[in-house]
C-alpha cells in the first residue's frame, strides 16, 4: 500500500552518486513544490523572486537554499498570502511565517510540504515532531491515510522524476517503520480468541515491510488475531504455518518482481494451496495492473483506506 509509491522504476544502484543533488532544475521545483514551471518563470521576472544560475551549457538551474525557499513560498501561497505580499518579505520572515503555519494548521498541503522540507534536510527531529503532532491531533489511523499515504505518492512523483535519491528514500521509510512499531507497541487491545485469524508475510526476495507492518498495526487496533512473519517468507515454511494455524486470512505484499515466479503464477499458487482462505495483496506488482487475472479468493488492497473499509465489513 505505501511503499509502491517507491520502488516503482528504482534506478541502478551503482548510479546513486549521480543523484546527490547539487543543482535543481525547474522541472524539479515544480515536482517538489506543485509551482508549475511557467507560474514560476512569471513570479521571477514579474517579482524577482529567484535569480537562476546557468550552467556552462547555460541551462537554467537552482541551488538547494532556493529550493527551499520556494517550498516554503509555496505553503503561504496555498494558505491565501498573495504572491505580491510575500515577494516583499525577506526570506527569514518567510520562513517564520510558514513554521507558523506549519505547526498550527493540519491541512494536508502543509504537512506534506514541512515532511518533505525535513527529508531533504535530513532533519530527524522535525520529521519526528510533524508526525507527532499530527497523531496527537488525527490519531495513528487517519495520520496514515490523510497525511504519511499521500506524502509518500508525493515522493514517488519525485523518484520517477529522478528529483530525489536512493538515501532519501531510506531516511524517510526507516523512520516511519519506527513511528508504526512504537504505534504496535503502545497498542493495549487484546484480541478476541475466537475471533478472525489473519497471516501477514511478504513473499521470498521481498524486503519492502512498510504495507505489512500498517496492515499489522490497523489489523491488532481492530482487535484481530495477527500472526506476523515478516520479510522473504518462503512457500515451502508458509504451507506449514497455514496447515498448523488454519487463518481466515492471508495478507502480503507484491512490490518487487520475481523473475523465478511472475506475479500471475504466484497468485494462482496461493489461491490453488489455500482454496478456503481469502488472501488479500497490495503492492505495486498488484495494483491497477489491467494484466492480471485475479484468483476468486483473491481480494487486492489497494491503499490504507480500502483496508481500513475491509475491516469494517470482516
Amino acid at each position: 500500500m505505501l511503499e509502491k509509491v517507491l520502488v516503482d522504476n528504482k534506478r541502478d544502484p551503482k548510479k546513486s552518486k549521480k543523484d546527490y543533488r547539487d543543482k535543481y532544475f525547474i522541472k524539479d521545483i515544480e515536482n517538489i513544490t506543485g509551482i508549475k514551471a511557467y507560474t514560476l518563470r512569471i513570479w521571477e521576472q514579474r517579482y524577482g523572486l529567484l535569480v537562476p544560475k546557468r550552467t556552462e551549457t547555460n541551462i537554467r538551474y537552482y541551488e538547494e537554499d532556493d529550493l527551499k525557499y520556494m517550498m516554503n513560498i509555496a505553503i503561504l501561497n496555498v494558505h491565501g498570502i498573495k504572491i505580491s505580499h510575500i515577494a516583499q518579505m525577506d526570506r527569514d520572515e518567510v520562513q517564520r511565517k510558514t513554521l507558523s503555519i506549519s505547526e498550527n494548521n493540519t491541512g494536508q498541503q502543509a504537512q506534506i510540504a514541512t515532511l518533505t522540507g525535513a527529508m531533504f534536510d535530513f532533519d530527524e527531529r522535525e520529521f519526528n515532531k510533524t508526525l507527532s503532532i499530527n497523531i496527537l491531533q488525527l490519531g495513528m489511523e487517519q495520520t496514515t491515510t490523510q497525511i504519511i499515504f499521500p506524502f509518500l505518492q508525493h515522493l514517488g512523483v519525485m523518484w520517477l522524476s529522478g528529483t530525489i535519491h536512493i538515501a532519501h528514500e531510506h531516511f524517510i521509510t526507516n523512520l516511519i517503520k519506527q513511528r508504526i512499531f512504537v504505534a504496535i507497541d503502545q497498542l493495549n487491545i487484546i484480541p478476541n480468541a475466537n475471533g478472525k485469524k489473519f497471516l501477514l508475510f511478504l513473499p521470498n526476495g521481498e524486503n519492502h515491510e512498510l504495507s505489512l507492518l500498517l496492515a499489522s498495526y490497523l489489523l491488532r487496533a481492530n482487535g484481530k488475531n495477527v500472526i506476523y512473519l515478516g520479510t522473504s517468507t518462503p512457500l515451502e515454511d508458509l504451507n506449514k504455518i497455514h496447515k498448523l494455524h488454519n487463518p481466515d486470512y492471508v495478507f502480503c505484499a507484491l512490490t518487487n518482481p520475481n523473475s523465478s515466479m511472475p506475479v500471475q503464477v504466484y497468485l494462482n499458487t496461493l489461491s490453488r494451496s489455500w482454496p478456503n482462505t481469502q488472501i488479500l495483496v497490495t503492492g505495486s506488482q498488484v495494483v491497477k495492473r489491467r494484466d492480471l487475472k485475479i484468483p476468486e479468493n483473491c481480494r487486492v488492497i489497494a491503499d490504507p483506506t480500502s483496508f481500513l473499509q475491509f475491516l469494517e465489513t470482516n
